[in-house]
Protein backbone atom coordinates (compact mmCIF):
# COMPACT_ATOMS: atom_id res chain seq x y z
CA UNK A 1 0.00 0.00 0.00
CA UNK A 2 1.27 3.00 -0.70
CA UNK A 3 2.95 5.61 1.89
CA UNK A 4 1.18 9.30 2.34
CA UNK A 5 3.62 11.73 0.51
CA UNK A 6 4.60 14.53 2.23
CA UNK A 7 1.38 16.83 0.21
CA UNK A 8 -1.28 16.13 1.71
CA UNK A 9 -4.11 13.28 -0.99
CA UNK A 10 -7.39 14.71 -1.14
CA UNK A 11 -10.03 13.19 1.25
CA UNK A 12 -13.41 12.90 1.07
CA UNK A 13 -15.80 11.93 3.85
CA UNK A 14 -19.27 10.03 2.62
CA UNK A 15 -22.31 10.58 4.84
CA UNK A 16 -24.32 7.32 4.80
CA UNK A 17 -27.26 6.02 6.21
CA UNK A 18 -25.25 3.41 7.96
CA UNK A 19 -22.26 5.66 9.00
CA UNK A 20 -19.44 7.79 7.92
CA UNK A 21 -16.09 7.03 5.90
CA UNK A 22 -13.16 8.27 4.41
CA UNK A 23 -11.59 7.62 1.11
CA UNK A 24 -8.04 9.10 0.24
CA UNK A 25 -7.22 9.38 -3.17
CA UNK A 26 -3.80 9.88 -5.13
CA UNK A 27 -3.90 12.44 -7.68
CA UNK A 28 -0.20 11.54 -8.39
CA UNK A 29 -1.10 7.58 -9.73
CA UNK A 30 -4.53 8.36 -11.02
CA UNK A 31 -4.47 12.37 -11.51
CA UNK A 32 -7.55 12.25 -14.45
CA UNK A 33 -9.29 9.73 -12.52
CA UNK A 34 -8.96 11.34 -9.00
CA UNK A 35 -10.17 14.91 -11.06
CA UNK A 36 -13.55 13.36 -12.34
CA UNK A 37 -14.74 11.97 -8.97
CA UNK A 38 -13.52 15.07 -7.37
CA UNK A 39 -15.77 16.95 -10.04
CA UNK A 40 -18.67 14.47 -8.91
CA UNK A 41 -17.97 15.14 -5.78
CA UNK A 42 -18.11 18.86 -6.24
CA UNK A 43 -20.87 19.04 -8.16
CA UNK A 44 -23.03 16.85 -5.39
CA UNK A 45 -23.89 14.53 -7.95
CA UNK A 46 -23.01 11.70 -5.14
CA UNK A 47 -25.37 13.04 -2.64
CA UNK A 48 -29.03 10.94 -2.61
CA UNK A 49 -27.03 7.77 -4.48
CA UNK A 50 -27.43 4.29 -3.40
CA UNK A 51 -24.58 1.49 -3.26
CA UNK A 52 -26.67 -0.44 -5.66
CA UNK A 53 -24.74 -3.85 -6.15
CA UNK A 54 -23.66 -5.13 -2.79
CA UNK A 55 -21.49 -8.63 -2.91
CA UNK A 56 -20.11 -9.89 0.54
CA UNK A 57 -16.33 -11.35 0.06
CA UNK A 58 -16.34 -9.36 -3.41
CA UNK A 59 -16.97 -5.74 -3.54
CA UNK A 60 -19.67 -2.91 -3.02
CA UNK A 61 -20.49 -0.32 -5.70
CA UNK A 62 -22.05 2.80 -6.16
CA UNK A 63 -22.59 6.54 -6.91
CA UNK A 64 -24.94 6.15 -10.10
CA UNK A 65 -28.68 5.65 -9.07
CA UNK A 66 -31.17 7.33 -6.94
CA UNK A 67 -33.07 5.87 -4.29
CA UNK A 68 -35.55 4.90 -6.56
CA UNK A 69 -32.67 3.29 -8.73
CA UNK A 70 -33.07 5.69 -11.69
CA UNK A 71 -29.41 6.09 -13.18
CA UNK A 72 -28.38 9.38 -12.80
CA UNK A 73 -27.09 11.65 -15.76
CA UNK A 74 -22.57 12.13 -16.00
CA UNK A 75 -20.38 13.54 -17.72
CA UNK A 76 -18.19 12.09 -20.58
CA UNK A 77 -16.52 8.63 -19.58
CA UNK A 78 -12.91 9.04 -18.82
CA UNK A 79 -9.82 7.82 -20.53
CA UNK A 80 -8.44 4.03 -18.36
CA UNK A 81 -5.57 5.04 -16.16
CA UNK A 82 -5.65 1.36 -14.86
CA UNK A 83 -1.74 0.15 -15.58
CA UNK A 84 -0.61 3.88 -14.68
CA UNK A 85 -2.23 3.75 -11.26
CA UNK A 86 -0.67 -0.10 -10.99
CA UNK A 87 2.98 0.66 -11.77
CA UNK A 88 2.74 3.25 -8.77
CA UNK A 89 1.89 0.64 -6.78
CA UNK A 90 -2.19 0.45 -6.41
CA UNK A 91 -4.11 -2.66 -6.21
CA UNK A 92 -7.56 -4.05 -6.02
CA UNK A 93 -6.79 -5.20 -2.33
CA UNK A 94 -9.62 -4.78 0.43
CA UNK A 95 -10.53 -1.38 1.38
CA UNK A 96 -9.13 0.36 -1.86
CA UNK A 97 -11.18 2.37 -4.20
CA UNK A 98 -11.47 1.57 -7.40
CA UNK A 99 -13.75 2.78 -10.60
CA UNK A 100 -16.59 1.20 -11.85
CA UNK A 101 -16.89 0.25 -15.91
CA UNK A 102 -18.89 -1.54 -18.67
CA UNK A 103 -16.66 -4.09 -20.78
CA UNK A 104 -15.21 -1.00 -22.98
CA UNK A 105 -12.26 -0.12 -20.29
CA UNK A 106 -12.88 3.58 -21.27
CA UNK A 107 -16.47 3.71 -20.37
CA UNK A 108 -15.42 4.31 -16.16
CA UNK A 109 -18.06 8.05 -15.51
CA UNK A 110 -19.16 8.41 -11.71
CA UNK A 111 -19.59 4.83 -10.82
CA UNK A 112 -17.55 3.46 -7.90
CA UNK A 113 -16.65 0.59 -6.66
CA UNK A 114 -14.82 -0.22 -2.46
CA UNK A 115 -12.84 -3.76 -2.46
CA UNK A 116 -14.02 -6.24 0.58
CA UNK A 117 -11.31 -8.70 -0.35
CA UNK A 118 -8.12 -8.54 -2.47
CA UNK A 119 -9.36 -8.70 -5.32
CA UNK A 120 -6.04 -9.31 -7.70
CA UNK A 121 -7.98 -10.52 -10.78
CA UNK A 122 -9.37 -6.61 -11.36
CA UNK A 123 -5.81 -5.56 -11.48
CA UNK A 124 -4.66 -4.84 -14.92
CA UNK A 125 -2.38 -6.68 -16.63
CA UNK A 126 1.16 -4.98 -17.56
CA UNK A 127 2.19 -6.26 -21.04
CA UNK A 128 6.10 -7.27 -20.93
CA UNK A 129 8.52 -5.47 -23.11
CA UNK A 130 9.06 -6.35 -27.25
CA UNK A 131 6.92 -5.94 -30.11
CA UNK A 132 5.84 -8.98 -30.74
CA UNK A 133 6.25 -9.63 -27.24
CA UNK A 134 8.07 -12.88 -27.27
CA UNK A 135 6.31 -14.63 -24.42
CA UNK A 136 3.28 -13.37 -22.80
CA UNK A 137 1.37 -15.46 -19.94
CA UNK A 138 -2.27 -15.09 -18.98
CA UNK A 139 -5.06 -17.39 -17.58
CA UNK A 140 -2.75 -20.33 -17.96
CA UNK A 141 -1.97 -20.22 -21.28
CA UNK A 142 1.10 -18.97 -22.95
CA UNK A 143 1.43 -17.17 -26.46
CA UNK A 144 4.40 -16.57 -28.07
CA UNK A 145 5.38 -13.68 -30.60
CA UNK A 146 2.47 -11.70 -29.95
CA UNK A 147 2.17 -7.99 -31.84
CA UNK A 148 1.94 -5.87 -29.08
CA UNK A 149 -0.80 -3.40 -29.63
CA UNK A 150 -3.29 -6.31 -29.71
CA UNK A 151 -2.05 -6.84 -25.88
CA UNK A 152 -1.85 -3.34 -25.12
CA UNK A 153 -5.46 -2.66 -26.24
CA UNK A 154 -7.02 -5.84 -25.12
CA UNK A 155 -10.02 -5.43 -23.27
CA UNK A 156 -9.78 -8.14 -20.82
CA UNK A 157 -6.28 -7.12 -20.19
CA UNK A 158 -6.79 -3.34 -19.23
CA UNK A 159 -8.69 -4.65 -15.35
CA UNK A 160 -10.35 -1.71 -12.96
CA UNK A 161 -8.28 1.67 -12.07
CA UNK A 162 -7.29 2.15 -8.06
CA UNK A 163 -7.13 5.85 -7.79
CA UNK A 164 -7.61 5.43 -3.37
CA UNK A 165 -8.69 3.69 -0.42
CA UNK A 166 -10.71 4.04 2.81
CA UNK A 167 -8.78 5.37 5.81
CA UNK A 168 -11.35 5.64 8.46
CA UNK A 169 -14.56 3.91 8.80
CA UNK A 170 -14.08 0.44 7.24
CA UNK A 171 -16.12 -1.07 9.79
CA UNK A 172 -19.16 0.82 7.60
CA UNK A 173 -17.95 -0.79 4.55
CA UNK A 174 -18.28 -4.32 6.35
CA UNK A 175 -21.79 -3.00 7.31
CA UNK A 176 -22.41 -2.46 4.52
CA UNK A 177 -20.96 -5.56 2.62
CA UNK A 178 -23.44 -7.79 4.52
CA UNK A 179 -26.78 -6.33 4.12
CA UNK A 180 -29.41 -9.11 2.35
CA UNK A 181 -29.91 -8.40 -0.83
CA UNK A 182 -31.89 -9.35 -3.78
CA UNK A 183 -33.82 -8.22 -6.98
CA UNK A 184 -34.84 -4.25 -7.62
CA UNK A 185 -35.35 -2.16 -9.98
CA UNK A 186 -33.09 -3.02 -13.43
CA UNK A 187 -31.28 -5.23 -11.49
CA UNK A 188 -31.99 -8.97 -10.97
CA UNK A 189 -29.61 -9.25 -7.75
CA UNK A 190 -27.23 -8.06 -5.23
CA UNK A 191 -29.35 -4.86 -4.71
CA UNK A 192 -29.68 -4.20 -0.43
CA UNK A 193 -33.35 -4.85 0.37
CA UNK A 194 -33.20 -1.69 2.41
CA UNK A 195 -31.53 0.84 0.23
CA UNK A 196 -28.00 1.98 1.63
CA UNK A 197 -27.93 5.93 0.79
CA UNK A 198 -25.29 7.88 0.02
CA UNK A 199 -26.29 11.06 1.99
CA UNK A 200 -23.43 13.33 1.20
CA UNK A 201 -19.92 13.60 -0.27
CA UNK A 202 -18.01 15.75 0.89
CA UNK A 203 -14.30 16.66 0.37
CA UNK A 204 -12.48 17.54 4.08
CA UNK A 205 -8.76 17.75 2.94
Amino acid sequence: MPTRSHAPNPEVRFATSMGDFVVELYPDKAPRTVENFLRYVHEKHYDGTVFHRVIDNFMVQGGGYDTRLNEKPTHPPIAHEGRQAYTGGLRNTTGTLAMARTSDPNSAAAQFFINVKDNAFLDPVLIPPGDPVPRFEYQGRVYTNVPRASLMHAPQLYGYTVFGRVIGGMNVINRIKAVPTGAAGPFRSDVPLKPVVIHSAVQIK
